[in-house]
């Protein structure tokens, strides 16, 4: 695995503003992560920062073409996105690169979640991202009861590398699709790390899923990162 750079943060409504002009958060706050957004929405965020910094756009996105690999029929969007060689600009993560740095990377300790084996040391999530701290299981009645939301950046405990909201908070998008990953499901992009309103085992490191790329949720957002040889 090539170098690469991972923002300490998820992306904060405040800097998605800044790049894009919009805040389509269902939760407002300058310090919460940005929510609501499809990987599309990602994609573009990604390039528009890139050219406001000065950098080389990472992608190329053909919005006219339709993505010959990409059959889901509950994606009505479906643009080709290409990378472009040696360009110095934001980018999502890999799967691979996202659950290298969750884990520590080099200095890790083998944690369950990303920072710690107690998931409340580092992770909003469904039990504790509301007025009370909740017990039992799961219960979308019981979490909505409980006024559970996104919660400020970097409140929790950082892992290994001095990451912050690895494990919950929001889910955060990643290059990958899972079209060809042999389990039959429908082609998306793979999400990692769990959100305020899901269950403990989606906040692991280990854990992964999809989600249509136009797919959009109060709990899905974003994490950039740069190649390393170009993010000096």
């Amino acid at each position: 695995m090539a170098d690469f750079c991972l923002g300490v943060d998820e992306v904060t409504q405040k800097e998605w503003t800044a790049v894009m002009g919009y805040n389509p958060s269902h939760f407002r706050g300058d310090n919460l992560p940005v929510e609501m957004v499809s990987w599309y929405d990602c994609i573009d965020y990604c390039n528009r920062r890139s050219v406001k910094e000065g950098l080389r756009p990472y992608y190329t996105i053909d919005k006219h073409s339709k993505d010959p690999d990409n059959t889901n029929e509950l994606d009505s969007i479906k643009w080709k996105v290409t990378i472009n060689s040696g360009a110095n600009g934001y980018r999502l993560p890999t799967e691979m690169e996202w659950a290298y740095a969750a884990e520590g990377g080099q200095l890790s300790k083998g944690f369950i979640y990303s920072g710690s084996d107690s998931i409340d040391d580092v992770a909003w999530y469904w039990k504790n991202s509301g007025d009370n701290d909740l017990t039992g299981s799961w219960s979308w009645s019981a979490v909505q009861q409980n006024n559970n939301k996104t919660q400020p950046v970097g409140r929790k405990a950082p892992n290994e590398l001095g990451l912050y909201d690895m494990s919950g908070n929001v889910r955060e998008w990643c290059w990958d699709s899972n079209g060809n990953d042999g389990t039959g499901q429908p082609p998306g992009r793979i999400w990692k790390g769990g959100g305020w309103m899901g269950a403990d085992f989606c906040c692991a490191s280990a854990f992964r899923a999809a989600y249509q790329a136009n797919g959009k949720g109060p709990d899905q957002g974003l994490r950039v990162g740069r190649d390393a040889a170009s993010s000096g």
